[in-house]
């Protein structure tokens, strides 16, 4: 591993902290492309307006006739956080402005397949609903639109995948993706979408008279949803979505949330008063996500919807009880499959440019998280393989993909698809995570061709995994209260978290639970402990680590402790 300092342009720094920015926190704002204390701005009036999103005003005027004609919507879900949390912020939402019909149905990740099929426009009609409205999904469905206007619905898509070559036609699609929009913003979470139609619809209202800005109904409300679904999915955290996620964040510590996220806090013992996007990333998303996986999205969807507290505790403990068999199963997985990785070569030897695995056992609700886990390890982009368990699709396998920087995985996907004709049956997503099916007789030339991409695409560099970090840590900032405001802040992808690097001294070091290693260093002359989660390898007397700062109470007593992410040996 190569540790690398992330450049921190000095001019802007330098202006950060003439703003009143903390010394340190201007030096990590800088280093991630913060120019202006502007940027910063968390409040709510900073968002990027609703009508900049394309078809918004007419998704608005569409929501608004259909509110005022008393219609049926049903809001067509996805069954991961993101599409949870976009699903309940639909229904919530439509509900607050006037809508008396909201439905929702999510579809099954074995029985239906990612997106609105025509199986799922035809139990859409049979409910009832005359208005069909997907949410994270729906920009690649151009089958399930059809068959959908067919049956005479009309369908607004809120999605924000990117599109493939053609778009669903007879749909009213709103996706900051998709051709011809000008939204600044392309990282907005399907959740985030959802809640962008939202403003529109009450602005809409406003202007036909259904009230005034002193008594419309408060969307902020569900920001907290927002800040969930968008920190879960992992999009980019580009300064739209950090108002976002702050301001869901503001209201979560303020006990200002819907009763299912209390009760999701509760059940991973965190404190919600000291919310960070650490929880919403790695506690409550993992367990929504679970019910998804393993058993029914509609258990998450509930909770979310959910105003009692007794039965949100109750659902609560039910997805932390399906989250636990989720970690079993992963973990039997990830062993395996691992092992299957690391026997596509020798030891000492490169691992190949690009990693695929499949087992017959393997379960498809987890194969995502498990390749992401040997990406990790292996620091190539990896796919995993289950055998789909859809009726109807016996001999298919259905793959979930992750990538390193510098792979875009979908494009890659794309161009397989294009010299292969018949190769990838179905493919989609983004440039870190994609996923695809194929018919197991083609997984060989899938995996060779994927190679050889990967080969083209990969230089040497990117091939070598690199850390980058925020360099030293002056000992004065060494404080729990300092530790304390880091956290405060939104950190995510595309604006990692701090970690610093430098040289220490190590003092003594042991294993405990038999594979973390627990250390205490000299760190610039003076003592701190340090834990390697996950490490069991030995560490030399001088070393150069890469840590993040945690605050933990010993003994009646705030201290700070590192947290190793990785050495240069």
């Amino acid at each position: 591993m190569k540790i690398i300092p992330r450049d921190v342009p000095p001019r802007a720094a330098w202006a950060l902290e003439q703003a009143g920015i903390h010394p340190l926190l201007a030096r990590l704002f800088a280093a991630r492309g913060v120019r202006d204390k502007e940027e910063l701005d968390s409040g709510l009036p900073r968002l990027l307006p609703p009508a900049s999103l394309r078809n918004a005003p007419e998704a608005a005027r569409l929501l608004a006739d259909a509110i005022a004609a008393d219609r049926r919507p049903c809001i067509v879900a996805d069954y991961d956080c993101d599409g949870a949390t976009a699903c309940a912020v639909a229904v919530r939402g439509l509900r607050l402005l006037g809508a008396k019909n909201v439905s929702y149905l999510v579809p099954d990740r074995v029985v239906d397949g990612y997106g609105l099929t025509p199986a799922i426009a035809r139990r859409v009609q049979a409910q009832g609903a005359d208005l069909l409205v997907t949410v994270d999904n729906g920009i690649a469905s151009i089958e399930g639109v059809a068959a959908a206007r067919t049956l005479g619905l009309d369908v607004l898509v809120t999605d924000h995948h990117l599109p493939g070559p053609a778009l669903p036609e007879g749909a009213l699609i709103v996706n900051p993706n998709q051709p011809g929009c000008d939204f600044a913003s392309k990282s907005l979470a399907g959740v985030g979408v959802m809640f962008y139609v939202l403003l529109a619809l009450r602005a809409e209202l406003r202007a036909r008279g259904a009230f005034d800005e002193r008594s419309q109904p408060r969307l902020d409300a569900l920001l907290p949803l927002v800040a969930l679904g968008t920190v879960a999915d992992v999009v980019k955290l580009d300064a739209n979505n950090r108002r976002l996620v702050a301001q869901g964040l503001k209201r979560i510590r303020a006990g200002a949330m819907p009763a299912g996220l209390a009760a999701l806090f509760e059940v991973s013992g965190r404190k919600a008063q000291a919310a960070t996007t650490f929880d919403l990333a790695f506690a409550l998303g993992p367990r929504i996500n679970a019910a998804g996986r393993l058993a029914d999205m509609t258990l998450g969807i509930e909770l979310l919807l959910s105003d009692d507290a007794a039965r949100a505790g109750e659902l609560a403990r039910t997805l932390d009880g399906i989250n636990r068999d989720r970690r079993e199963i992963e973990g039997d997985m990830r062993e395996q499959a691992l092992a299957m990785a690391e026997s596509l070569f020798e030891e000492g030897e490169e691992p190949p440019p690009a990693i695929c695995v499949f087992d017959p056992d393997f379960h498809e609700g987890v194969v995502g998280i498990v390749a992401s886990r040997i990406k990790d390890k292996l620091h190539r982009p990896t796919f995993v393989f289950a055998a789909s368990q859809a009726p109807g699709r016996e001999g298919e396998l259905k793959g979930s993909g992750r990538s390193i920087p510098g792979f875009h995985l979908r494009d890659a996907l794309d161009l397989v698809a294009k010299r292969h004709p018949g190769v990838l049956l179905r493919f989609g997503g983004h440039a870190m995570a994609a996923g695809c099916t194929v018919a197991e007789e083609h997984l060989d030339v899938f995996e060779q061709a994927l190679a050889q991409v990967a080969q083209e695409w990969l230089d040497a560099e990117a091939l070598l995994r690199s850390l980058p970090t925020d360099g030293p840590l002056a000992p004065e900032y060494r404080r729990p209260d300092l530790v304390d405001a880091l956290h405060q802040e939104v950190w995510g992808q595309g604006f990692a978290p701090p970690v610093f690097s430098e040289e220490v001294e190590v003092v003594s070091q042991r294993l405990v639970g038999e594979k973390h290693l627990s250390l205490k260093l000299r760190h610039q002359g003076q003592p701190v402990d340090a834990i390697w989660f996950g490490h069991t390898e030995p560490l030399p007397p001088r070393v150069k680590l890469a840590f993040r700062l945690e605050a933990d109470e010993w003994q009646g007593t705030r201290r700070v402790r590192f947290l190793v992410e990785g050495a240069e040996l």
